[in-house]
């Protein structure tokens, strides 16, 4: 034995092994639209295990560096990043990473379900590029929605290029030294202006940015108060702009440091100020956050797909190493207690594969103005729930999986480390448990949630009424929604985060039936 090496785990084609993926795009798409879409699901699954891994490795391998200063102390706050990570960038340009859920004339409401199985297969590859593209994303549909035809011109185009020689990117701009969640403690002044610009501003914005991801980004949205505005979030507006300038030169924004993360090392993430910087306003002041919301709708369900993509990857490469390693004069796939562990592992990825492509349709259907008055409200409140459910099943199931791989789950070079560490993020990035759990909550109370998915539910196919898991869950969820409708508001608050959690249950389990993709 002296001789012995252990053989690690290895990756085979992700769409070609994940069946329950497969089974969800067939329930989707009909089967003259099979070939066409299955080919290219194909390929990117290839390329997923393949050369995207040495991709990733060399952008983890070489993560960001800030060079404050040129060789002759001019200040310059140039970010250098790896040829893995530029290379990652320019796969989910060709691949239609964020131009696929815009494509509606061709694909009408399952434009998101093809884009989000795209994302699913792209994201575990990708050390974590898959962050700057939920930004890009949310930041197209804010600009569609709220932008200037002028202001679309110029950026749709660049946001939702397949060509990455014209491909830009965009950051989310929120967090200040005052709160991540709680943005109206915003110190961010905009200040009105008359400028010339490429983007016509209308504003200078002065403030301070704790934590700005994709910081390699050309553009970016942010909230700022305009003088003599409220001090609370009704004093905010939301704002667009430009990193650089036609120089590419940054526009009067000052890089203080990148951040030490726990986890993505690979990506980008700064403390910034901005000192004037030009910026045009898209909304009335008050309506910043609510505006802001159209691209947080947009960022929770990529972190959904994301972590739901991570969870299976992490699946994968224990489900591998199973079949390879020996403990106890067997394989540890033919232990009792381990096929039991893994099982029940599987389950809980079934559960959020299952929700993240079912929200994913309610967002496509909301989109293409085709959604009931129902799946409006469904997706209003279900929202919070997904993301909040697939980070916490995913940060819960990456634990255990770097656990099953005992000693070299916790040696760095192996790469199972990086699993739990990058999965901490899912549950912390656009809200915590908590925060989306009172997010939640308001959806019952502004948009009257609970009549609608008690209707929802009692609607059921038969053959999803008469499942089992089905009655349990909406049993439990039905019982605890009523307690709520009669409890205080302090009650209430207090028991949000266990209905979320029941919620994300019965609604998983809705669609495991719809699907027909129950793990046996």
């Amino acid at each position: 034995m002296e001789n012995f090496f252990q053989q690690g785990p290895t990756l085979k084609n992700t769409w070609k092994s994940d069946s329950l993926l497969q089974k969800i795009m067939k329930h989707f798409f009909s089967a003259e639209k099979h070939l066409e879409i299955f080919q290219h699901l194909e390929s990117l699954g290839e390329k997923a295990a393949g050369e995207m891994l040495n991709w990733a490795q060399d952008a983890e391998s070489h993560p960001p560096v800030h060079v404050p200063f040129d060789p002759w102390g001019r200040k310059i706050d140039k970010i250098q990043t790896s040829e893995g990570w530029k290379k990652l960038e320019a796969l989910a340009a060709t691949e239609g990473l964020v131009a696929m859920g815009y494509e509606r004339n061709r694909y009408g409401d399952l434009a998101r379900v093809y884009q989000m199985a795209l994302l699913y297969l792209y994201s575990p590859s990708s050390a974590i590029y898959s962050c700057p593209l939920a930004m890009t994303d949310g930041a197209a549909r804010a600009l569609e929605l709220y932008g200037t035809e002028a202001l679309k011109k110029r950026a749709l185009p660049h946001l939702l290029s397949r060509d990455p020689a014209s491909f830009w990117t965009a950051g989310q701009w929120m967090t200040e030294r005052t709160g991540g969640s709680d943005v109206s403690g915003t110190s961010t002044v905009a200040t009105p202006a008359s400028m010339s610009s490429g983007f016509a501003a209308d504003h200078t914005l002065t403030g301070t940015k704790w934590f700005t991801s994709a910081t390699t980004s050309q553009i970016a949205l942010t909230l700022a108060r305009l003088p003599g505005a409220s001090t609370d979030s009704k004093g905010l507006a939301l704002f667009y702009l430009e990193l650089r300038d036609d120089k590419e030169q940054l526009n009067n924004i000052q890089i203080h440091r990148l951040k030490d993360k726990l986890g993505t090392k690979a990506l980008p993430t700064a403390e910034l100020s901005l000192q004037g910087t030009p910026a045009l306003r898209l909304s009335e002041v008050g309506e910043g956050v609510k505006r802001i919301a159209s691209v947080l709708n947009i960022t929770r369900i990529y972190n959904s797909i994301c972590a739901t993509g991570h969870f299976r990857r992490a699946l994968d490469l224990i489900q591998s190493y199973s079949q390879v390693r020996q403990a106890f004069g067997k394989k540890l796939i033919d232990h009792p207690l381990h096929q039991q562990t893994l099982q029940a592992l599987e389950a809980d990825w079934t559960r959020c594969l299952a929700l993240c492509f079912f929200i994913s349709h309610l967002l496509g259907k909301e989109e293409n103005n085709v959604a009931s008055p129902t799946e409006k409200t469904l997706l209003r409140v279900l929202t919070p729930v997904v993301k909040l459910y697939t980070a916490k099943k995913t940060v819960q199931g990456c634990s255990e999986v770097v656990e099953m791989f005992g000693g070299a789950g916790y040696i760095e070079d192996t790469g199972i480390p990086r699993l739990l560490r990058d999965a901490q993020v899912f549950s912390i990035w656009e809200g915590t448990t908590n925060v989306l759990s009172l997010d939640m909550l308001r959806a019952f109370g502004k948009e009257k949630a609970g009549p609608v998915l008690v209707d929802f539910l009692s609607k059921a196919p038969s053959s999803i009424l008469n499942s089992t898991e089905f009655k349990v869950q909406s049993r439990e969820f039905l019982q605890a929604l009523c307690e709520l409708q009669n409890a205080d508001a302090q009650t209430q608050e207090s028991s949000a985060r266990r209905l979320a959690f029941l919620l994300g249950d019965v609604i998983s389990e809705y669609a495991i039936s719809l699907f027909e993709i129950r793990h046996l």
